[in-house]
């Protein structure tokens, strides 16, 4: 038989803490971008590369949690297609 699969699921700890780190971080560095002794073009420049890096890092997050999905359910099917196989198959049946 198999084994029911174990939902995996963080703690409220774990999201408070990523959601506490995200933030503290966004707003070191937008402290530090505008107290940059720079002009403004600077400045922008630099605000524009966090808002890039950051959009890029969450859908690289995304992107690679839907490939661990897609490799989980796949995985899945081809478990349930051999326990169809190893039930179907009866080793002392007569030919």
């Amino acid at each position: 038989m198999t084994e029911p699969p174990v939902k995996q699921q963080t703690t409220n700890a774990f999201y408070g803490q990523a959601v506490a780190s995200f933030a503290v971080s966004i707003a070191a560095v937008a402290i530090g971008i505008g107290y940059l002794d720079a002009s403004a073009w600077v400045r922008g420049f630099l605000a524009i590369a966090v808002l890039y890096l950051t959009t890029s890092a969450f859908t690289l997050a995304k992107v690679i949690r839907d490939r661990q999905e897609v490799v989980q359910i796949v995985s899945r099917v081809d478990q349930a297609r051999v326990d169809k196989l190893l039930a179907e198959h009866d080793p002392f049946a007569k030919p």
